[in-house]
């Protein structure tokens, strides 16, 4: 890289040429020398050598870090921040003049156009003079402010507010409140010129009237401009996208879901908040005395059942073949449903009268309703607070057609007003004989002292009646039951040895059939395994059923074991 110096004394640094191609070999030579060891290492501006083994794309220094294309790895090093200053966030380019006294004749390197010395003629933003102030020397412009270049850290870098100035906007707000005062002051002259212009006070009033109005309506074309800058009360209304909100609701109102914790209660829609059943349909609660009977019970009140009524008597008569419509026609199909109605009314009435004349029957339509007779009464009646009647007769008790609380043969209760071991009777006197005459207490004390002649207690009364045993007849009868006892046990013990004898003749013979059926089925797996694959049956392998215990000893018996010595001899 060559090296020339300007008249100002500043270096610069030429670009570096095209490097032929044998330079380019030269340059390949010394590095591989470099890497062998026998030409020296390339040295930075600090005087440190550089390693030949570090790659090219590491020791090469980016051209927006230092375009001077020199050996070094300062790049590669960490970067102290404290080295570099940077300006605080809230300093910026000052704009403007500077505040200083303006120089009253020209200086030499100034500008020759306007005479400010911070930049040149071709620099120049004022309109260019006719006679200079290089020579005039009137008019010299002042010096604006030196530009330096703010060293800004990341921050600063991104700020977008850094270097606004507030006051801008207020002066903008204080030129249009000034606009608007103007406007405020001409239309009270004009108003006041034309009160003063000798018409009558009539025609005055009214033109006042119709100013008025007029600079009301002129205001309100003025604010509504800043309509659109406005929310509507209870919705977020966007003016650009004229998408409404929905309104939430209220909140001090208990919330649907909260009225009833039941689970199987009315579903409620947590996305549209609605619940269209009643959520109080399972406590049993009237719906017209709670306070919230669900969305359709709001829904379908005042007129909207009307309406759904006619909109019903509409699609029917379509159907019949009337052209009507409830959006279209909605006073002839008024008309008509009412006509409808008039006309039924009229069949039913015809219809009942004629039933009637053929069956008869109209003194039972005569009487009064089955509320009336049962329910309502002029009897007066008071009651206590624990239900017993103070004034008044009480209410008779209903009975059945059967004769009820009828004591005979002196008895204070009725038949089957005691229940003991089974039995039904009195309970006056706890006798179980129907028809039988009361005995009072007495009766209740026999019956519950005297005890029923079971077959148990006949035996008791009859081992306590018996003379006692001696001891020899005691001895004797223990030795009998021992030689009965001996006897038992013989009998059991041929049976169980022939029943032994015949449990092992059974288990040798379903040995021996276990072990022919599986010879058999070794044969057959033999066959099969020698057939093709493709010509081989469906699941021949295959067993279904569990094996029995005999099949079981039957395959081990005849199982080939490879490990054993013997396994040669089976076969012969």
């Amino acid at each position: 890289m060559e090296e020339s110096k300007t008249s100002e004394g500043i270096v610069d640094l030429e670009e570096p040429k095209k490097m032929t191609r044998e330079d380019w070999r030269k340059k390949k030579e010394l590095e591989e020398q470099r890497k062998l060891g026998n030409a020296p290492a390339e040295v930075d501006e600090e005087g440190k050598d550089i390693n030949p083994h570090i790659p090219q794309y590491i020791s090469s220094v980016p051209w927006y870090v230092d375009p001077s294309k020199r050996p070094t790895l300062k790049h590669q090093r960490p970067q102290s921040e404290n080295e570099k200053e940077f300006a605080p966030i809230g300093d910026w380019y000052k704009r403007g003049v500077q505040e200083k006294s303006i120089s009253t004749k020209y200086r030499k390197g100034a500008c020759e156009n306007c005479g400010a010395i911070t930049h040149k003629k071709k620099d120049c933003l004022e309109r260019p003079r006719k006679v200079g102030a290089k020579f005039s020397g009137t008019s010299i412009a002042p010096d604006e402010h030196n530009q330096i270049q703010l060293a800004l850290d990341y921050d600063g870098k991104r700020d977008r507010w850094n270097g606004y100035n507030p006051e801008e906007h207020t002066r903008i707000v204080e030129e249009y409140s000034k606009v608007d005062l103007a406007k405020r002051t001409l239309k009270a002259q004009k108003l006041q010129e034309e009160l003063a212009s000798g018409k009558l006070i009539d025609q005055a009033n009214s033109r006042k009237h119709d100013d008025d109005a007029q600079e009301h309506s002129s205001e309100d074309e003025d604010e509504d401009k800043y309509v659109d800058d406005f929310d509507m009360p209870g919705q977020n209304f966007d003016s650009k996208r004229r998408i409404t909100v929905r309104n939430l609701r209220i909140r001090e109102d208990t919330a649907k879901y909260l009225r009833n914790l039941d689970p199987n209660s009315a579903y409620y829609d947590p996305k549209t908040r609605a619940m269209r059943e009643n959520p109080y349909c399972n406590t049993g609660k009237n719906p017209e005395e709670v306070g919230y009977a669900g969305d359709n019970f709001v829904r379908y009140s005042g007129d909207t059942i009307t309406m759904a009524q006619t909109q019903l008597f509409a699609w029917e008569a379509y159907e019949k073949g009337s052209e009507v419509h409830l959006q279209a026609d909605p006073t002839k199909l008024e008309l008509l449903h009412q006509s409808y109605k008039v006309k039924k009314d009229d069949f039913k009435d015809k219809q009942k009268e004629s039933i009637l004349e053929k069956y008869g029957g109209q003194e039972h339509l005569d009487a009064p309703p089955r509320e009336l007779l049962l329910a309502q009464t002029e009897e007066y009646v008071e009651y206590s607070r624990h239900g017993a009647v103070l004034k008044g007769q009480e209410k008779a008790v209903a009975r059945s057609k059967y004769e009820e609380d009828v004591l005979i043969n002196n008895h204070m209760c009725i038949w089957g007003s005691y229940w003991r071991d089974g039995y039904w009777g009195y309970k006056c006197c706890h006798s179980m004989v129907k028809q039988s005459y009361c005995t009072g207490d007495a009766g209740k004390k026999v019956t519950n002292n005297s005890c029923v002649p079971f077959e148990e207690d006949v035996e008791e009364e009859a081992q306590q009646n018996e003379e006692p045993k001696t001891l020899l007849q005691m001895h004797q009868e223990k030795m009998k039951e021992k030689k009965k006892k001996k006897k038992s046990k013989k009998h059991s013990s041929k049976d169980s040895d022939s029943s032994d004898e015949d449990d092992e003749a059974k288990k040798k013979e379903k040995l021996k059939k276990a072990l022919s059926a599986e010879e058999q089925r070794l044969k057959q797996v033999a066959e099969i395994m020698q057939l093709d694959e493709r010509k081989r049956p469906y699941s021949s392998l295959k067993e279904v059923r569990e094996p029995t215990e005999e099949e079981m000893e039957a395959f081990r018996m005849k199982r080939y074991r490879a490990d054993d010595p013997m396994a040669s001899f089976l076969g012969q």
